[in-house]
Formats: C-alpha cells, sequence, structure tokens
C-alpha cells in the first residue's frame, strides 16, 4: 500500500521551501504530520519524545513558581504544550522566524494547535530568536526563567550559517544575560552528545548535562536518540 500525501501548505520563505504535508500509515490509519524545508525533513509528529523532554528536562532543572518560559522554534508545537502542562508556568513566549509556522497553528491544522494557541499564556511572536537572543537585554528587562530551543538539527549542522555564532561561549553569554539568576536553558539536537559543545557550554553555565533521549523508530525497526543539553546561568555569566 502507498502512503497518500497531502499537502495542508507550501510557501516559498527566505531559508527555501516550506511544505506542511500529512500522510495517513498504511496499515494503522494513523495521520502522520511532516514538515519539509527543501529537501531536508525538518520533524515529523512521528518522533515528538525528544522535543517533549526538552521541556520535562528544563522544567525539571528550574526552580521557583509564575515561571516565564520562552520556546524558540515553533515547529509542530510539542515542546511548548509539554511546558504548558506544567501548572508553574505563568508565561509561554514562542519565537519562529516563519510566519507560515505561525500561521499553521493559528488556523489550527495541528494535532496540538488547538491546546497551544487557545491558551491564555501562550504568546506567538514572530521574530528571529538568534537575533533577539544574540543581542544584549535592556538593563530594565525582566529575565526568563526558561530558555528552550529548538531550531537547528545540532550545534554543528545549522539552518542558516548565521544561526552559528550562539553556539560559541560569546554567543551563549549573551544567551544567558536574558535568562533571571540561575535560570535554565535547554538545546534540542539530533547528533549525539558532542564533547567539544558540551565544554563550551561549561565556560557559562553551570550543572551542565547532554541527556541522551531514545525513542521507537517505527520506520527503522529499531532504536534512534536525540539529545538534550541543559545548562543552568551562572550568577555572572561572561559578556561579550
Amino acid at each position: 500500500m502507498i502512503a497518500r500525501f497531502e499537502e495542508l501548505d507550501w510557501q516559498q520563505t527566505p531559508m527555501g521551501e516550506l511544505m506542511l504535508r500529512r500522510r495517513t500509515e498504511p496499515g494503522t490509519g494513523t495521520q502522520i504530520y511532516e514538515v519539509k524545508l527543501g529537501e531536508e525533513f525538518l520533524m515529523s509528529s512521528l518522533f515528538t519524545v525528544a522535543e517533549e523532554q526538552m521541556s520535562v528536562l528544563g522544567l525539571a532543572a528550574t526552580r521557583g513558581e509564575q515561571l516565564d518560559v520562552v520556546v524558540g522554534g515553533l515547529g509542530l508545537g510539542y515542546t511548548a504544550v509539554t511546558a504548558l502542562g506544567d501548572p508553574r508556568v505563568h508565561r509561554l513566549q514562542v519565537i519562529d522566524a516563519l510566519p507560515a509556522v505561525i500561521d499553521w497553528h493559528r488556523r489550527k491544522l495541528l494535532p496540538v494547535s488547538a491546546e497551544l494557541v487557545d491558551d491564555p499564556r501562550t504568546t506567538l511572536r514572530h521574530d528571529d530568536f538568534f537575533a533577539v537572543m544574540g543581542t544584549p537585554p535592556a538593563p530594565d528587562a525582566a529575565g526568563h526563567d526558561l530558555i528552550l530551543l529548538d531550531v537547528d538539527h545540532s550545534p554543528r549542522h545549522t539552518l542558516h550559517p548565521s544561526h552559528a555564532d550562539l553556539y560559541t561561549t560569546d554567543g551563549l553569554g549573551v544567551l544567558a544575560q536574558h535568562l533571571t539568576e540561575r535560570g535554565v536553558f535547554t538545546l534540542w539536537s539530533d547528533d549525539r552528545p558532542d564533547e567539544q559543545f558540551m565544554a563550551t557550554l561549561g565556560t557559562v553555565f553551570d550543572d551542565t548535562a547532554a541527556h541522551v533521549v531514545e525513542f521507537a523508530n517505527h520506520l527503522t525497526g529499531g532504536i534512534s536518540s536525540n539529545t538534550v543539553y541543559v545548562g543552568v546561568r551562572r550568577d555572572d555569566p561572561p559578556r561579550a
């Protein structure tokens, strides 16, 4: 049986052709949502465990109540919706550079869209996360308790060359200034733990960890894994 694809949206973006499509899994009848950018598969609703665990692990490391959370990269919405499941989250801002992705959720095209956009704690912001976090905050700006980032494939495999600066000591140092005291930064990666990046992360953050998240891969019949990096802001992060 051949899977049937339904194109839900297609748009030309500065980063290439962006497509949202839905297909029915042969044999089970399950509807699968997939996003492609050019020839690259960005995400699939078949594999959301690591995206969800990114929120779980980040929030587990975050202390306090009335949390202010920022998600870099909206995608299919599973990271953001998982964060909303924590009653301590008071405000959730999701930043995405692609207005098409924000529009998908506002039109409620994806399985978790309604849960995300109908929650009064949610704000969807069209902006460049890397530009926002690459600029020091205003002196009177309130910090964020948790920043979750899921945009690039990994610190070494970025979707755009301009993103690479964030994964340096200077870039992470500026990002850390956007966090509250002992705030937490969490990063998703498609690769295995990267010792070089861990060393860089450790120049800015305390209590750093690289969590390997394993999940069943129905396409290969085996087990796949992603990495979730977590770091807690130092009392005085380095300044670029």
